[in-house]
C-alpha cells in the first residue's frame, strides 16, 4: 500500500447548480482514464497549496475564478499504476461561465443519475460523498417509543435526513413493528434508514441500508447487500478501516473521536489520529464520539464527510 508521500495531490471541484446537477468533464482520449468523465479539477504543483492548485485547475481547465470553496472530503486510492490523493471542494461561488476551455467535452449531470455515469474508480467515493448528508444520526435505545418518535419527528423537522436504527434490547418481533412506524416517517420526509442489526432483518424489511458492527465487519470476505443498498461499518483502528476498503463500504463510522459522557475516561483518537486513519479510507468517513453539529467544520478539515451522533443530536432535537 502507498503512503501518503507517493501519492499525488489533486485538487477537485465540484460545481453544482440550482437545478441539483453537477458540473463534468471528460478526459481527452490520450489522458490516463481516456474518455471517461470525471468533477474538473487537476495535480498540485510542488510549492503550491492545494487551494491555489483548486484556483489554477478550475481556471485554466473550465476558465472560471474560484471565489469562495469550502472542503467537503479527502479520498485516497490506489490505481495499479499511480496513488493519487483527491482533494475535494464545495465550489460555494465563481465568475464567469464553465466551459471546456482546454477542447474538452463538458457537461451538467443531474446528482440522481451520477452514479450511472462512467467515472475513474475514484471517483466513486466522491459520488457518495455528494449524495450523503454532513451529519448523521445514530438513534439511542428507545426507552418510551411514543416520545422516541415525536423526537425522531422532531429530528426530520431540524433536516436530519440520514439515521442509523439501533435497538439492541428489542426482540426481532417488537424491532420489526417498531420500524415500520419509523419507516412512515422519514419515508414522508425523504430520509433514508440504516438498520444496525442482522443480514437477516435487513432482507426482511424494506430500509435503504445496513449497518456493521466491527466484528460483523472484520468476519465477511465481501460486500454482503447490493450496491443499490447503502453500507456503513463502525471502525476503530487501521485494520477495520482495511477491512472496509476490502468488501466496499459506502461510508464508515470512526470512533471514539472525542471523550463522551457515556464512556468516561475512554481512549481517544483525537483529531490527529483521526485524520492519519482517515487517509487510508477509500470511502467518505463520519467521526463519532464526542461530536456534535457545531464539529462539522473540524470534521471536514481534517477530510471526514461530517458527525455522527447519537446523545447530542437527539437531546437537541427532545
Amino acid at each position: 500500500m502507498s503512503t501518503e508521500s507517493d501519492c499525488i495531490d489533486v485538487a477537485v471541484g465540484l460545481i453544482i447548480n440550482p437545478e441539483q446537477e453537477v458540473l463534468l468533464a471528460q478526459r481527452h482520449d490520450h489522458a490516463h482514464q481516456g474518455g471517461l468523465w470525471e468533477f474538473p479539477g487537476g495535480k498540485r504543483d510542488p510549492n503550491e497549496s492545494i487551494e491555489d492548485a483548486l484556483r489554477r485547475e478550475l481556471e485554466e481547465e473550465i476558465g472560471i475564478s474560484v471565489r469562495n470553496a469550502s472542503p467537503l472530503i479527502q479520498i485516497q486510492h490506489d490505481y495499479s499504476d499511480r496513488a493519487v490523493k483527491l482533494h475535494v471542494f464545495n465550489i460555494d461561488s465563481y465568475d464567469g461561465i464553465a466551459h471546456g476551455s482546454e477542447g474538452q467535452a463538458v457537461r451538467w449531470q443531474s446528482l440522481a443519475s451520477l452514479k450511472s455515469i462512467a467515472m475513474p474508480a475514484a471517483n466513486a467515493a466522491i459520488v457518495q460523498a455528494i449524495l450523503l448528508p454532513d451529519m448523521h444520526l445514530i438513534t439511542p435505545e428507545p426507552e418510551n417509543f411514543e416520545d422516541f418518535l415525536k423526537t425522531l419527528q422532531r429530528c426530520l423537522q431540524s433536516g436530519i435526513r440520514l439515521i442509523q436504527y439501533r435497538d439492541k434490547l428489542a426482540d426481532d418481533a417488537v424491532y420489526k413493528q417498531r420500524l415500520m412506524a419509523i419507516l412512515k416517517l422519514t419515508r414522508a420526509a425523504n430520509a433514508q434508514v440504516m438498520v444496525n442489526h442482522s443480514l437477516s432483518m435487513f432482507q426482511q424489511m424494506k430500509v435503504d441500508g445496513l449497518h456493521l458492527t466491527a466484528e460483523q465487519l472484520t468476519s465477511l470476505d465481501s460486500r454482503p447487500v447490493s450496491d443499490e443498498s447503502l453500507l456503513s461499518a463502525s471502525c476503530h483502528n487501521l485494520e477495520e478501516i482495511r477491512c472496509a476498503n476490502k468488501i466496499g463500504t459506502d461510508f464508515i463510522m470512526l470512533s471514539p473521536v472525542l471523550p463522551t459522557l457515556s464512556h468516561p475516561g475512554a481512549r481517544t483518537l483525537g483529531w490527529q489520529n483521526a485524520q492519519e486513519l482517515i487517509w487510508h479510507a477509500q470511502m467518505p468517513v463520519y467521526v463519532l464520539g464526542g461530536m456534535n453539529p457545531d464539529d462539522i467544520p473540524q470534521a471536514r478539515r481534517v477530510g471526514a464527510q461530517g458527525i455522527a451522533g447519537i446523545r447530542s443530536v437527539w437531546t437537541a432535537c427532545q
